[in-house]
């Protein structure tokens, strides 16, 4: 019978629509930045947005406004893909080349910087919420002079720190240990974290200084965190910067499930429908 036929077939083709919607892997960004050594915007966010102390974070609020400093867990590029070099031109590579961070890519020597030492280095990285992917932590060249914007050429190759991020969260971080090599006088950590469950990557610069003259850079309290959590303007389920959402949102959960909860039960439902529909007819 021709149109039972017809009515298989368009059943068959909205089940699997249903069941391709189903399978289809909920929108979430991995969000971050690194508090030891503490990132440049974590540094002047711990300050205070409204009334940061050092002049390069005052100076940073009067260039760019509040926001960047309440978003200090974004900067990202949503389609990075590992193209790093390639789309991170030099000497924009603390911003990611986005103009809402420019000012981080500003070449000072007065940045918030912490004391560290040659050898082994616990480093800490502040996630508001946890993806499969590969950070990586590299650190400039001896002779890199800070008064001069970054380029990739002044990056030692050699990582410093490689750690596998997990889905999970050590409570809101995640902890690892890396290695960092003789130095002297003021350095950049440069950090890359990309995603392996989506190309979004996020970046960040730290401040160190071997030796003496660090200025004792901190990271941001809990609860300043949570203070300013209302202002930020990142959102947990696309890639940043587009709606708002706490910022604690994702903080001390896993992450969620590939598969939406609420997608999988509108699936369901749409099966169901058509399956009725069909059995109805063919009777």
């Amino acid at each position: 019978m021709p149109s039972a036929r017809r009515r298989l077939a368009a059943a068959s083709a909205v089940v699997s629509a249903a069941t391709f919607v189903s399978l289809t892997p909920s929108l979430a960004s991995a969000h971050g930045s690194v508090f030891g050594p503490v990132s440049r915007v974590s540094a002047c966010f711990a300050e205070g947005p409204e009334t940061p102390r050092s002049q390069v974070c005052k100076d940073l609020v009067s260039d760019s406004g509040t926001q960047p400093l309440y978003d200090w867990n974004e900067v990202n590029i949503a389609n990075a893909d590992g193209r790093h070099q390639e789309i991170i031109p030099d000497g924009k590579l603390c911003s990611a080349n986005r103009a809402k961070y420019r000012a981080l890519d500003w070449a000072r020597t007065d940045w918030p910087a912490t004391a560290v030492a040659a050898g082994s280095y616990d480093f800490r990285v502040r996630v508001t919420a946890a993806h499969l992917g590969t950070m990586t932590m590299y650190i400039t060249k001896q002779g890199f002079d800070p008064t001069k914007p970054l380029k990739w050429s002044d990056l030692d190759p050699t990582p410093v720190g490689t750690y596998p991020t997990p889905r999970a969260s050590d409570n809101g971080y995640y902890n690892f240990t890396g290695s960092l090599p003789a130095r002297t006088g003021r350095h950049i950590v440069y950090k890359v974290w990309q995603r392996h469950d989506s190309p979004e990557a996020f970046y960040g610069c730290s401040d160190v200084v071997f030796g003496s003259g660090a200025s004792g850079a901190k990271a941001p309290t809990e609860n300043k965190i949570e203070a300013g959590a209302t202002h930020s303007t990142v959102s947990h389920q696309g890639h940043g910067g587009d709606e708002h959402a706490p910022a604690l949102a994702s903080a001390s959960r896993p992450a969620e499930s590939p598969v939406s909860s609420g997608v999988a039960l509108s699936a369901s439902a749409a099966l169901f429908a058509v399956s009725a529909l069909f059995f109805r007819r063919s009777r």
